[in-house]
Order: C-alpha cells, then structure tokens, then sequence
C-alpha cells in the first residue's frame, strides 16, 4: 500500500513538471499522474506531440537538439 501510494505520488510530481514545461495544463496532469501512475505515460507523450503540432503546424519541420 505504502509502495503504491509512493509510486503515484511520484508520478504525479513526474506529470506536473514535465507538463509544465512544455506549457500543457499541469494540474490535470498532476491529477491524472497521481490517479494512473506511470501508465499514463504513453498518453503523455501523444498530448505533447500534439500541442506541439497545433503550435508550430503540420507542414513546418522541428529540429529538436
């Protein structure tokens, strides 16, 4: 119980940051990460592509260093 309970707030600490730095709402995140852990993990990441495509467009490349 303790064990879970350390991993989902650890997740959420994981959501908020990463949310937050990459300009998404990080409260829903936060929530969401304490709420599904880590299996949350796969719809992070297609949320970020996306925002990142409604902002710089479709036909536009991004370099990432």
């Amino acid at each position: 119980m303790i064990v879970a309970l350390i991993i989902a707030s650890l997740s959420s600490l994981f959501f908020y940051v990463q949310a937050f730095r990459n300009a998404m709402p990080a409260k829903k995140w936060a929530l969401a990460g304490f709420l599904c852990g880590p299996f949350l993990l796969p719809m992070f990441g297609i949320s970020q592509q996306v925002r990142l495509r409604q902002s710089i467009g479709f036909q536009n490349g991004y370099l990432r260093a």
